[in-house]
């Protein structure tokens, strides 16, 4: 089931795939599934050893993650490897090349092509003229790709697969004010719903009937108060989020995002309806309601957080990253691991597994064990996508 391609046309094809994932991947295992003679799309994973063991792992989990693609008949193999020909006076991981396209044979694939971008030549397993050393890199247009910067149609992003997951530059003085307005916001809760009133729920209350000055003598900002109104209707502030200009987010616009995203209640129902829509997004917050009365959770709702159900709207999710990205970038770092969280989520959800695991590592790091970060975690170390990943976007 193996189809020889020459060298010409791997070069070509090889010059192709940092502008089918947006950037030039470093040890890397790019799949290519195919419908017939038509690409449907690139997949990345981590390069892995070369031992037996190791190999023949990796092979079942990366042909099985093919294998849910429907239409794909054929698939393709490129290794991007910090190895050379020269250190073994061969292709470097035709271990791992050769145990995919045997479980390709077995699973009814036609493998097209077992190529390798190493750091001093390139080859492939089919071409019966590569020399020993493999092929120069001069043939191969990469860098060429990259230079094109983002923008243009197909073009890539600089960088590789890491690339672009650095959390925003945000001023020492726009994160004293984020901070000081959660400081703020958080008081103003306890105002409105008492102390610990806010700890895991949306407050309610009216700041008319409210006393802004506590107790303690300090008066509260009164923009403390109106962002704990906006808290009384969730999904309408949810939904105003993904217009909110990311780059230019008011302290209180900041805080109440880090505040609703640091309770897992609330940012259940972000995740929700930035996956879906408004209307979920209602739903989600009835549904917390009741299951904190005692009924069970939604199913259909539950399931988007592992993936599975309708297809999201890719730039929804976008601009819900874009935004929480600067919240995160901009929140006290005690306050980071939800917004973190919900980047990592966001990321995963977008098919951008390395930067989710970055997202959720960082978040881990400040807090150990946090529940959302950890459960990306695990989905990206075990190479699991959404099940929308497998289907193709609605035109």
């Amino acid at each position: 089931m193996t189809t020889i391609v020459k060298a010409a046309g791997a070069a070509e094809f090889l010059s192709l795939i940092p502008r089918m994932l947006g950037y030039v991947p470093t040890r890397s295992l790019v799949m290519v599934p195919f419908a017939g003679s038509r690409s449907v799309g690139a997949m990345r994973f981590d390069l892995s050893d070369d031992d037996t063991e190791s190999v023949d792992r990796v092979a079942a989990t990366v042909i099985g993650t093919v294998c849910r693609l429907p239409e794909a008949d054929a698939v393709a193999a490129i290794a991007f490897t910090d190895a050379t020909f020269e250190s073994g006076n061969r292709m470097p991981h035709t271990g791992l090349l050769r145990a995919l396209e045997r479980r390709a044979d077995i699973c009814g694939l036609r493998w097209t092509d077992a190529l390798c971008v190493a750091q001093d030549a390139w080859g492939s397993l089919f071409d019966p003229y590569c020399p020993e050393g493999g092929r120069p890199l001069a043939d191969l247009d990469l860098s060429a790709a990259n230079e094109e910067g983002p923008g243009a149609e197909g073009a890539t992003a600089p960088g590789d697969q890491a690339s672009g997951a650095e959390l925003p530059r945000v001023g020492l003085a726009q994160s004293e004010r984020v901070a000081s307005a959660l400081v703020s916001l958080e008081r103003a809760v306890d105002v409105l719903c008492g102390p610990g009133g806010g700890a895991d729920a949306a407050p309610g209350g009216d700041p008319d009937d409210a006393d802004v000055a506590p107790a303690g003598g300090d008066r509260i900002d009164p923009a403390a108060l109106a962002a704990v109104c906006a808290l009384d209707d969730l999904p309408c502030l949810f939904e105003d989020a993904l217009d909110w200009e990311a780059d230019d987010l008011s302290p209180y616009d900041a805080a109440t995002l880090v505040w609703c995203l640091s309770r897992p209640s609330l940012r259940d129902i972000a995740l929700v309806q930035w996956s879906a829509t408004m209307i979920a997004g209602d739903e989600a917050f009835d549904a917390q309601l009741r299951w904190e009365s005692g009924e069970e959770y939604p199913t259909h709702l539950a399931m988007r957080m592992w993936g599975e159900g309708e297809q999201p709207d890719p730039d929804r999710l976008a601009r819900a990253l874009q935004v929480v990205r600067f919240a995160a970038a901009a929140a006290p770092r005690a306050s980071r691991p939800g917004p973190l969280a919900m980047c990592a989520w966001l990321s995963w959800a977008l098919g951008l597994s390395t930067h989710a695991d970055l997202y959720a590592e960082q978040a881990c790091a400040i807090e150990p064990e946090h529940g959302l970060s950890e459960i990306v975690r695990s989905f990206v170390h075990a190479g699991h996508l959404p099940d929308w990943a497998f289907r193709r976007a609605a035109r």
